[in-house]
């Protein structure tokens, strides 16, 4: 009877170790917890989020808040299975797959450098997207940012080339490039008018099938933007482009004199480009409950993005607006500055 008690109890202790050793094991997945929520109409270490300068700006109550996304675990600082279970039962947080965050071959630092990028193109859509919604004018150009090799356009064309004129018609941003390239059939050249070092050079570059079946001469065009006064937006090591729309907001807010919000808290996610198009975005449960925690009575959401708030812990604790494009959300805030917000559209 000894013998097999204490079998047992040996066989119980090394269950236990070999259990407590195999929650402890690092494994593949990323934990997305809820961030920062930060009004882009208040400030940031003693500093307006959203500066202006060369334009009349004005300050107004309320609250326009971005929202993140807290990662944790990656390839260079992997959980282990016990956080992985802890956090998969929290309504607040997720387990996602590795992948999911960082490609594969793709280090954490590349992952950050990406996220920076992006927030510095959604800030300057951001910009083009509020002056569109307000009509005030800006010069866009049509850079070229690289040339491929094997390609026509190798020899002929340069990164930092602005494209003025295809086949003589104006050409003002990469929309309109790539249109007017289109319109003819692969093998067709192409006359373009460059400006380069300060002149104008007209080129001619031949053009080649794509694996779309399209024409193309091997460069890849970015529209450029120059706007009429400055705007500078500080948001700390935040990246990504899902404060776009928020941006956008904030930027009218500042610009207006009457201000967006009435005096409420609104929060919200989504991309937004030059267009003011809303798009949609990732980690919406969490977000909504940094959301929460910010005090917004409001959040609005790209309608992409609608079906992760049924999700949320929060659903039905604050009023969700779906919206498609920046037009949809300033009407939105309109009817909640009215307190006509019955007919708001909702997820």
């Amino acid at each position: 009877m000894l013998r097999r008690a204490m079998t047992l109890i040996v066989s119980a202790v090394l269950l236990v170790g070999f259990t407590l050793a195999a929650l402890a094991v690092p494994v593949p997945y990323v934990v997305a917890s809820p961030g920062l929520a930060l009004n882009t109409l208040g400030e940031l270490d003693g500093e307006q989020v959203i500066q202006i300068e060369g334009h009349p700006v004005h300050e107004h109550d309320g609250a326009l808040s971005m929202v993140t996304v807290q990662y944790s675990g990656g390839p260079d600082a992997r959980m282990n299975l016990f956080t992985a279970l802890s956090a998969w039962l929290s309504p607040s947080q997720a387990v996602l797959p590795e992948e999911a965050v960082f490609p594969p071959d793709t280090s954490a630092e590349e992952v950050t450098q990406t996220q920076a990028a992006q927030m510095d193109n959604s800030q300057d859509a951001a910009v083009a997207a509020a002056l569109n919604e307000l009509g005030i004018a800006y010069e866009t150009a049509a850079t070229v940012h690289t040339v491929s090799q094997g390609h026509p356009a190798e020899g002929v064309l340069r990164p930092g080339d602005v494209i003025v004129e295809v086949d003589g018609e104006p050409v003002a941003d990469k929309d309109e490039v790539v249109a007017a390239v289109k319109d003819r059939s692969p093998g067709d050249p192409v006359r373009l008018l460059v400006e380069r070092d300060g002149g104008k050079e007209e080129v001619e570059v031949g053009t080649v099938e794509s694996g779309a079946g399209e024409p193309v001469i091997g460069v890849t065009v970015e529209t450029d933007m120059t706007f009429p006064f400055e705007v500078e937006i500080s948001v700390g090591r935040v990246g990504g482009p899902s404060a776009g729309m928020m941006f956008a907001l904030g930027i009218m807010d500042r610009l207006d004199p009457e201000g967006l919000t009435g005096g409420h808290r609104i929060a919200g996610t989504g991309t937004i480009d030059p267009q003011g198009n809303v798009g949609g975005v990732s980690g919406v449960q969490q977000k909504m409950v940094s959301a929460k925690r910010e005090g917004a009575e409001y959040f609005l959401v790209a309608a992409e993005s609608c079906d992760q708030t049924f999700e949320s812990a929060v659903t039905g604790q604050i009023e969700v607006v779906r919206v498609e494009t920046l037009g949809e959300a300033v009407d939105a805030l309109e009817a909640i500055r009215a307190g006509d917000t019955d007919a708001l559209p909702r997820c």
